[in-house]
């Protein structure tokens, strides 16, 4: 995945190799994000890639090659590409200690952050995996612990991730994307926030909250929200997957109204077609 995204004055166009923005995140979570930003971004072009950036005196002109801008040059003020990212371990001494990397170049680790050289452990990033500060910071506590002798291991059930845009997209466990790539028999429930009345009131209504479960079960297996404050409610949701919390479980835990955290609660309703606040199953 490649993006850039281009100003000039007050006019702003993003660009996206792929056919989606934000690849790996659920569709139905991104379209709010996406309606948002037409809102004030002239240009939003799919399955295009930048062919070439020539810096003038009047700025950058950035050439375009994809089905909505084949050939178009725009001159830009500033220009900001994405492209992924790669570890940096470079100059520190890791081949004269013999310390063994992935074919992608991360440190690898066991599950007590230990890496190839018994006395050194890494985290974070260099570690590959989720790279996020979070997950950093839980493998730290892990490494400390192991280092004192403790019988502590890295393998967190889930790990959920924030994407901080305006709205914030989060989500944690498995995604409904990934589980239909798998293959995976799922349950989707979701509530919409035009039925909160928190968010109608604070004209946040656009927002979603969603959950996947297991049919029979009805464990709850991920949690998708899109919205102001996304990344706050979130954690409920991690908790509940954390403890194997089913969709009855939430249900019936008693959330304060008129919330944006209720959005939890009414998505399980929806499960079972008891929501207060919205008509429809599933």
């Amino acid at each position: 995945m490649s993006s850039i995204y281009g100003a000039l004055g007050s006019r702003i166009t993003i660009v996206e190799a792929t056919n989606g923005l934000l690849t790996g995140v659920d569709s139905d979570l991104v379209d709010v994000m996406a309606h948002q930003l037409e809102n004030y971004v002239e240009n939003i072009w799919l399955n295009t890639t930048v062919s070439k950036l020539v810096e003038t005196a009047d700025g950058i002109i950035a050439t375009f090659s994809g089905p909505d801008a084949n050939l178009v040059e725009i001159p830009f003020d500033r220009v900001l590409m994405s492209v992924g990212r790669a570890p940096n371990i470079e100059n520190l001494g890791l081949q004269e200690l013999d310390i063994k990397l992935s074919e992608s170049g991360f440190i690898q680790t066991d599950k007590q952050k230990r890496t190839s050289v018994s006395n050194i452990f890494a985290i974070g990033d260099v570690a590959g995996g989720v790279m996020l500060a979070h997950k950093a910071s839980h493998e730290a506590r892990v490494a400390v612990e192991a280092i004192a002798g403790l019988p502590s291991e890295w393998e967190p059930p889930v790990i959920p991730a924030v994407v901080f845009t305006e709205p914030e997209i989060a989500w944690t466990g498995i995604t409904e994307s990934d589980a239909r790539r798998l293959g995976l028999d799922i349950e989707v429930s979701k509530f919409p926030w035009s039925s909160s009345g928190r968010a109608i009131t604070s004209n946040l209504s656009g927002g979603l909250t969603k959950i996947i479960s297991e049919p029979g079960t009805e464990r709850i297996l991920g949690a998708g929200i899109v919205g102001q404050g996304a990344s706050e409610l979130i954690g409920e949701a991690t908790l509940a997957i954390e403890m194997a919390a089913r969709l009855q479980d939430l249900k019936l835990t008693v959330h304060p109204h008129p919330t944006l955290s209720e959005t939890l609660m009414e998505a399980s309703e929806i499960f079972f077609g008891t929501s207060p606040h919205h008509i429809g199953r599933r």
